[in-house]
């Protein structure tokens, strides 16, 4: 139950700010090139998500050094990296677990079974025995149910996390570059102005 609450609500989540993240970034982007730094911020402002975050950041740090720009926005998303991931460990436990939980169910099972033929001796009657070779069997069937698709689940939450990690990282690298090509352009006007 708590490995299907931490999937959904990992799901809705990744599928929010990934639709959220694609319309942002084209918005962000083209207000940047036409020199909009506050229309930039305020559309941050509107969306609520890792990537915001960063974008906002870097906005905010546009007048700092490209080096210390970079810097700046790797520490924030070390910041935002613990949200994408949340939950996932978790996971990763319950996958871990639910096998082992079924192999003591199991051992347990035998246990009782082989506990039926240790008192009883030659048993005529095989249902004495059925009912820990069945508990066995349960709990193995029970561990190897929960685990495969929490395993499938988890691979593709993990695999999901680093691709939007990935995408953040070469976005954040592309509004850095826009953003000093803006002020290199900027400053060039300034000086051929004078």
């Amino acid at each position: 139950l708590a490995a299907c609450m931490i999937i959904i609500e990992r799901l809705l989540y990744l599928k929010r700010i990934s639709v959220d993240e694609d319309k942002l970034f084209v918005r962000i982007k083209s207000s940047l090139l036409e020199g909009h730094y506050n229309e930039a911020l305020s559309i941050c402002d509107q969306n609520l998500s890792p990537f915001s975050s960063l974008l906002k950041i870097g906005i905010e740090n546009r007048q700092q050094p490209e080096h210390i720009q970079r810097e700046i926005l790797k520490d924030a998303a070390a910041l935002e990296a613990p949200a994408l991931e949340k939950g996932l460990s978790a996971l990763g436990t319950i996958s871990t677990i639910s096998p082992l939980l079924g192999l003591l169910g199991t051992v347990t099972g035998t246990m009782k079974a082989f506990g039926v033929l240790g008192k009883f001796g030659a048993v005529s009657d095989p249902s004495a025995l059925a009912s820990g070779v069945s508990e066995a069997l349960i709990t193995t069937v029970g561990g190897i149910v929960v685990a495969v698709p929490v395993i499938i689940f988890y691979n593709f939450l993990v695999n999901r996390v680093n691709l939007i990690l990935t995408l953040l990282e070469n976005r954040v690298n592309t509004l850095v570059m826009l953003i000093n090509a803006r002020n290199g352009a900027s400053n060039k006007g300034d000086s051929e102005d004078k």
